[in-house]
């Protein structure tokens, strides 16, 4: 199952939330989503917990946790929206 976790405090990194969750069950994956332009963290980040039973326990006792100074917010993530690209114009 994959988790979305929100509202991080810029300062955690991806192995500080694999620590978290891991007192939960396995972590197969943790994804920190990282601003393009600065390479700064953009304040949420995706876990992916193989049991499912394990991630709706660390979803369960983190949401609502407070980490870093800040209100965690972690539920199941959603899929992806499709959106359409800008229009760019004809690029040659």
């Amino acid at each position: 199952m994959k988790l979305y976790v929100g509202n991080l405090s810029f300062e955690t990194t991806e192995n500080d939330l694999q620590d978290l969750f891991e007192q939960h069950g396995k972590v197969s994956e943790v994804a920190l989503m990282m601003d393009r332009m600065t390479g700064k963290s953009r304040g949420f980040a995706f876990v992916t917990m193989g049991d499912n039973a394990e991630a709706s326990a660390a979803m369960t006792a983190l949401n609502g946790k407070e980490v870093g100074g800040r209100t965690l917010t972690v539920n199941e993530a959603r899929a992806r929206e499709e959106r359409p690209r800008p229009f760019a114009g004809n690029r040659r």
